[in-house]
């Protein structure tokens, strides 16, 4: 069934990008990415070292989205992605990603569906290994994508906007209870309309923790350095943590190199290194180390990768 069902997406997004429509504003795009390395890991799991050699996709993604012009102050807009995962031995290989419809205005956007929250939104690039084994969902509470989900996302005022996720309680990982992920934005996450981009951003009960984040990344003399403080709290304990992550990107013609360290109380830090190769617009060879270090000092994980990403 999934095998149909993975033929079917697949069949229908290409027909409807290649099929011109009286009824839409803007053509169909669909767009995607593969991100596939080749890593040495050397991890601890369950207690006992595992080393080995993988080929891996990292979220690599194909999706469908586009919009809708209802009138000359609204539209509908709508996303549809799934992530591919190259290296799993079965060949039922999609899971979820986004998948949302909503309404955008002068008012603002409002969205319905699976999306990524506020606060998972909010740190902007600011994680340069992100997808990769020096993620900052290592260390972080936060990182969500939620099925059940609705956002309301402001419109931009002086380079300021907010936004806030309702995630409902029926959600099965929400642990029966509502959740709210808020977050205020300053700038372009990309830096490219703006030298600086800053959030602070708050989860009150999303998959069972409440996370307060501050985010900050900016360029100065070449360099693309960012932080970010956390604190998180998992619910129906007293155990609450702080950590911080560090970034630094500096790019050389066609190469960046950057550097990333992450800590966070009670769970460990983590470093990492990098440099990718741009041999164009949509396609990049990169190279990473990523050590991890728990709170115990002990069972260290080591990754070295090398790695091919197209974006289409």
């Amino acid at each position: 069934m999934m095998k149909a069902l993975t033929k079917t997406v697949i069949a229908t997004a290409i027909t409807a990008a290649t099929m011109s429509t009286a009824y839409a504003a803007d053509p169909i795009t669909v767009y995607g990415k593969l991100n596939v390395t080749a890593q040495s890991n050397d991890y601890y799991e369950d207690g006992k070292n595992v080393s080995n050699t993988t080929i891996q996709s990292n979220a690599s993604r194909f999706g469908v989205k586009g919009a809708f012009e209802l009138s000359d102050s609204l539209e509908a807009f709508y996303t549809v992605e799934y992530q591919v995962d190259t290296g799993n031995a079965s060949s039922d290989n999609f899971t979820a990603r986004n998948q949302f419809v909503g309404l955008k205005g002068n008012f603002g956007a409002v969205s319905v569906g699976r999306n990524d929250t506020m606060l998972k939104k909010s740190q902007g690039k600011v994680d340069l290994f992100n997808d990769l084994s020096g993620d900052l969902k290592s260390l972080f509470a936060g990182e969500n994508r939620m099925a059940q989900t609705a956002t309301y996302v402001t419109p931009s005022f002086s380079g300021f906007q907010a936004g806030v996720t309702y995630v409902a309680d029926a959600d099965s990982k929400q642990q029966e209870e509502n959740g709210f992920s808020t977050a205020v934005m300053y700038g372009d996450s990309g830096l490219k309309k703006s030298p600086i981009y800053a959030s602070i951003a708050y989860d009150s009960k999303v998959k069972g923790y409440d996370v307060a984040r501050a985010t900050v990344q900016g360029k100065i003399a070449g360099f693309k350095l960012g932080g970010m403080y956390q604190q998180e709290e998992k619910l129906n304990s007293n155990v609450k943590n702080k950590g911080y992550l560090l970034s630094a990107a500096y790019s050389i013609d066609a190469v960046t190199l950057k550097a990333q360290f992450q800590d966070m109380e009670n769970k460990g830090d983590s470093w990492s290194v990098g440099a990718d190769y741009k041999l164009g617009k949509p396609t990049k060879l990169f190279a990473f180390y990523t050590h991890n270090t728990p709170e115990s000092g002990d069972d260290k994980d080591k990754y070295f990768g090398l790695g091919l990403e197209h974006k289409f």
